[in-house]
């Protein structure tokens, strides 16, 4: 049976060492906010131009009896009763 006592001192070694890091490398710093604060401001002007655009969309729709006034089907619509 391998020894326990050597395996429980490797894991701790490493263990050690990953509780050991430098702030100044994991955080992302100011270049990093500043980064993330641009792309949240571009995000903001392009929800509000869409808004903007979607505001001028005409979304009511057309009556089918308007647009075909004789009854019978057009391109691309099937009817039982014609052949």
């Amino acid at each position: 049976m391998p020894d326990m006592s050597a395996s429980a001192s490797l894991a701790t070694t490493h263990l050690v060492t990953l509780a050991e890091f430098d702030k100044n490398k994991v955080t992302p710093g100011v270049l990093g906010f500043i980064v993330f604060a641009v792309m949240a401001l571009a995000v903001w002007f392009l929800m509000k131009s869409m808004n903007r655009h979607m505001g001028r969309v005409d979304f009511k729709e057309a009556q089918e009896a308007d647009q075909n006034p004789t009854g019978k089907g057009g391109p691309g619509r099937a009817h039982p009763s014609e052949g």
